[in-house]
């Protein structure tokens, strides 16, 4: 196992082990971003205070850091798996992943992003005498990649689909997933690299804002989505007979309307999503769905110049909604929802509750639905900080996203294995699917 380790001499002397070397081991030395963290410390003074301290910068340069303080145990060792961080830090308590979860961005406003798969995250560790920070004891870097070994990005130009498939090393076939994103355009990987690396194919999805795909969010035609399922179907490292579908915020609402209109979809998971159409103006053959209303006079500011839109969609079950209510009794699919509790984008609760009723109506199996109470509205996988506030692109100005740090760091890692174990369940079954159109 790779393990990077720097070392550098204590400044200071101390009284029962002057002048020895303080060790900071970060393993594995590069890994998958998703992957545990396990960092330990040797060559402290038994009961020394230290301050563990970590750093990220995204691919616009912008900053986000975390502190933790630690106690050395008296054999002059701490290991972030089993030792508690104290007050005062980032994170208290024993947090293997505590450095990372709790990053914060120096800029306010900023959400952490990898807009490059092909280039990891390079975190910096550097553990300090005392807090506030002190001389400086040791040092260490650890690479956190998207794509790892063996693992193959694919530019898609086939028709009108625009996107990147990813396929995991190996001679296939292998289950397939669609990855649809938010409101924010153009193309993101991170998450479809991340599944490719548990064993899918996943091919992450454009749909406006990127090449020559529309440049904003007016209106859409599902029949780009249905090319984009039939160029997976049709791919011989693709597993049949059906392929699965995940899509957080916009992108939810875009997965529903898929798994209710179109044919070869097995399982559908939706993060945070709306049973509404959202933004845009939905078209399938003859079939218009409207964006859901909202009304300005329910926005709330729980700081100045940041708003809190939970409250501002209109209910999409009352009657002068309903052209805007995607009709998911229609599909045929097995169903995961991802909930946030609280969730400060809109009610997903209420969308997931709305979505069992529809399909209870007609019939259908009762999808399962996971409840994060604490979570906010970007769960990403393992290890993302939590996004507290930044600009909604539709809204024009900044909005809160909830949730409350540990818990949410908990729910991504726990509803990032359910998302696999989901796809795994129902992408391998010998069944027939059809449209209920």
């Amino acid at each position: 196992m790779l393990c990077l380790l720097y070392r550098t001499l204590p400044r200071v002397p101390w009284a029962s082990r002057a002048m020895s070397a303080v060790s900071l081991h970060v393993s594995p030395g590069r890994c998958l971003y998703d992957d545990p963290l396990q960092l330990q410390v040797r060559g402290l003074s038994p009961g020394q205070d230290v301050s563990l301290h970590t750093a990220l910068s995204d691919e616009g340069g912008q900053l986000f850091t975390s502190v933790g303080r630690y106690r050395a145990d008296s054999s002059g060792e701490l290991d972030v798996s089993r030792s508690p961080a104290l007050e005062g830090g980032s994170y208290t308590g024993v947090e293997p992943e505590g450095p990372l979860w709790s990053l914060e961005p120096q800029t306010p406003l900023r959400r952490l992003l990898k807009k490059d798969v092909r280039s990891p995250f390079q975190l910096r560790f550097s553990l300090h005498q005392d807090h506030p920070p002190g001389a400086l004891l040791a040092a260490a870097v650890q690479e956190r990649s998207f794509l790892g070994e063996g693992v193959t990005r694919v530019p898609v130009r086939e028709g009108r689909v625009r996107g990147s498939l990813f396929l995991p090393p190996g001679p296939g076939p292998f289950p397939g997933v669609i990855e649809v994103q938010g409101t924010g355009g153009g193309l993101l990987e991170y998450k479809a690299s991340l599944l490719a690396n548990r064993g899918f194919a996943t091919l992450a999805l454009a749909y406006y804002n990127y090449e020559d795909l529309p440049k904003d969010m007016k209106e859409f035609r599902l029949e780009y989505f249905e090319e984009a399922v039939s160029y997976m179907l049709q791919h011989p490292q693709v597993k049949g007979p059906g392929i699965g579908l995940l899509g957080h915020s916009k992108g939810g609402d875009l997965v529903l309307s898929m798994s209710s209109f179109l044919k070869g979809i097995a399982a559908t998971a939706v993060v945070n999503g709306s049973v509404a159409n959202t933004a845009a103006t939905l078209h399938y053959k003859d079939i218009t769905l409207l964006p859901i209303g909202f009304d300005r006079k329910k926005l709330k500011h729980p700081q100045p110049g940041v708003g809190d839109i939970r409250d501002v969609f209109h209910n999409p079950l009352e009657e002068a909604n309903r052209k805007s209510l995607i009709p998911v009794g229609r599909a045929d699919c097995k169903f995961l929802f991802i909930v946030a509790g609280d969730d400060r984008n809109w009610k997903s609760d209420f969308h997931a509750q709305t979505a069992c009723q529809l399909l209870a109506e007609e019939g259908k199996e009762k999808p399962e639905v996971v409840i994060y109470p604490k979570a906010g509205h970007y769960i990403e996988p393992p290890h993302f900080p939590l996004c507290k506030a930044s600009m909604n692109r539709l809204a024009g100005f900044p909005v809160v996203w909830g949730g409350e740090p540990k818990a949410h760091a908990l729910a991504q890692v726990d509803s990032w294995q359910r998302i696999q174990a989901f796809f795994h369940k129902y992408l391998n079954q010998k069944s027939v699917l059809k449209n209920k159109l």
